[in-house]
């Protein structure tokens, strides 16, 4: 009663937050992606669902705004330095993927029997790969730093960039496609010209403008007026770029790219992501409950066969793309089976064909649900390939193995650590042979003009093949603390007169390795922390004389705790902190 004295009914917005907070996590633990959360719980809540909320399309154009502001987001991404660094990936590869997709995606739409116009809408939406899903994805496998994972980000840049023509494109299609009310008028090129003069006025108002307005609001410091100052760039060029005729999408990402070498750059992408994260998850949720679960029931064959046509095309471009682009078979496999899908921005696209008259209503309807199968299809099948990969040997290809290798030096693991030392020993003369079995690896590493040859060191054969018995020592640099001590005890058990000099990873590894006769080892974090620990000092303005008998006393407590473990003394398999203990009787256990 209260609610409706007041005319405000908060049931919907109610049920919008609890769709978000439940289905988002809710997803994302499953491995599917916040973003199918917010599809889910939109189609929950929806017209077809619950019914929490009848109208999606008001919901919709306020949500827009969540695309409007990560657009913006890209642009300031899009630093010309950044371009220029990558622009073999961007716009080499990059292109041509995206390119060569959407003339394979468009003749699929024109075969079967569409006319090109929504054709090439449909196959365009469709080349835009989820961003959100396969970002994810390549953090979960730690494959995002790696060349294979810049590769991937690189080609997403490009997709990202690529929406803003596609939106051009769409409004300049409309007058052309008959049937559309643009049809009937013809091409307006008077519309043209003041999209143009739009754009123009735009870069200089940003060009000569913003960073003077930034500069005087930051003087004032008035910390809340420049977050206002952010909403309004963004929102402002958004309008304008709209009372132009064109998109408000194409508006914020020019904002973005103005400011990008701003030194205020920082100070917007926080102000604004906050407002960009919440608008764009409602984005989803109302495209979630613009769903039609009917027109799915009634066209689930012809989705099924765009889903499954569209992913196969894409993918088969993808992998010869990237073998063009000398990709390894394996790689170019896996980015195609990432890049297979389609993405959020296929949904901007669609909402704007079909706001112009490109699509119909049920046209948008079945492309939208293609390309949320496909999102939910993705993570299954990096899931398959994880399992294939596990159950098949790694590709040698481009790699060698060892053979008769006559290096003073043997490393085993050319990781951070190997890398490193294998500088120091170069540096003084030494001749080294290294092996490692990422094969990845070893073929970047090739490029800086290191030799490193495919082998494992827990095999005798390989050990033999790399020459460890002639060799002055070896150095055991392996990631994995088992198979660091598993080599040491081959190595000390085959060739007891060779050094063995380990890095350990913790004390308990240490322990183990000191068991499997190494000669030396070097716990990695201690000694970091050691030198972090140190420079602490230093900086709160103790002397050197200070910082050397601190620092004495903490090795020599480490070392005395470490001689008690391994006679099976007092701490021995005692964990760290347990029992109130003083600050003397601590002891790291890096």
């Amino acid at each position: 009663m209260a609610a409706e004295a007041h005319g405000m009914d908060l049931l919907p917005v109610i049920g919008l937050l609890g769709a978000a907070i439940i289905a988002a996590p809710l997803f994302k633990r499953l491995g599917l992606g916040s973003v199918l959360g917010y599809l889910a719980g939109g189609v929950v809540i929806g017209p077809f669902g619950a019914r929490l909320l009848d109208d999606p399309a008001l919901i919709l154009n306020v949500a827009e705004l969540g695309v409007v502001m990560f657009l913006f987001i890209i642009g300031l991404e899009m630093r010309p330095s950044r371009l220029w660094g990558l622009r073999r990936e961007i716009f080499g590869l990059g292109v041509a993927q995206v390119g060569l997709c959407a003339v394979c995606l468009t003749a699929i739409g024109v075969f079967t029997g569409f006319p090109l116009a929504p054709s090439f809408v449909a196959g365009a939406g469709f080349v835009l790969t989820s961003t959100a899903i396969v970002m994810q994805l390549l953090e979960e496998r730690g494959e995002l730093p790696t060349p294979k994972g810049q590769r991937i980000v690189s080609i997403l840049l490009l997709e990202d960039m690529a929406i803003v023509p596609l939106l051009a494109l769409v409004a300049f299609l409309a007058p052309i496609v008959p049937g559309t009310p643009a049809a009937n008028e013809g091409i307006n090129w008077l519309a043209i010209g003041i999209g143009v003069a739009t754009i123009a006025g735009l870069v200089l108002a940003g060009r000569y403008l913003l960073n003077p307005l930034f500069g005087m609001i930051a003087s004032a410091g008035a910390r809340e007026v420049m977050t206002a100052a952010a909403l309004l760039v963004v929102l402002g060029s958004a309008y304008v770029m709209q009372l132009g005729g064109l998109s408000m999408a194409m508006g914020a990402f020019l904002a973005g790219v103005l400011l990008s070498e701003s030194t205020f750059r920082h100070q917007l992408e926080a102000d604004v992501e906050p407002f960009r994260g919440i608008l764009l998850g409602l984005f989803f949720l109302a495209v979630g409950m613009s769903l039609d679960l009917g027109v799915i029931a009634d066209n689930w064959r012809t989705i099924l066969f765009y889903v499954v046509a569209y992913m196969v095309a894409k993918a088969l471009v993808i992998y010869a793309v990237a073998r063009l682009f000398s990709a390894s078979h394996w790689e170019a496999l896996e980015r195609s089976i990432f890049m297979a899908q389609g993405g959020e921005f296929a949904f901007v696209l669609y909402t704007a064909a079909l706001s112009v008259g490109i699509i119909t209503l049920e046209q948008s309807a079945i492309l939208t649900s293609i390309i949320i199968i496909s999102m939910v299809l993705t993570p299954l099948l990096i899931a398959l390939l994880s399992f294939v990969e596990k159950s098949i040997p790694p590709s040698l290809e481009g790699a060698r193995r060892p053979e008769n290798l006559k290096g003073s030096v043997l490393i085993i693991g050319f990781g951070r650590v190997g890398q490193i030392v294998s500088q120091l020993l170069l540096d003084r003369g030494h001749d080294i042979s290294i092996i490692d079995t990422d094969v990845e690896m070893i073929n970047t590493a090739r490029e800086f003009d290191f030799e490193v040859y495919y082998g494992d060191g827990k095999r005798l054969d390989i050990l033999h093949a790399a020459g460890a018995e002639r060799t002055k020592a070896i150095v055991v640099c392996v990631d994995k603390p088992e198979d660091a001590t598993r080599i040491v005890e081959l190595v000390k058990a085959e060739f007891p007169s060779v050094p063995v000099l380990a890095r350990a990873a913790d004390r308990r590894h240490a322990l183990d390795l000191l068991k499997a006769g190494a000669d030396f080892h070097i716990r990695e974090t201690f000694e970091s922390a050691m030198v972090l620990g140190r420079r602490a000092l230093e900086t709160l303005g103790a002397e050197l004389h200070q910082i050397d008998e601190i620092a004495d006393g903490v090795r020599e407590r480490d070392s005395q705790r470490f001689q008690l473990e391994i006679s099976g003394g007092l701490y021995a398999g005692r964990p760290m902190f347990s029992g109130k203990r003083s600050r003397q009787e601590v002891s790291p256990d890096p």
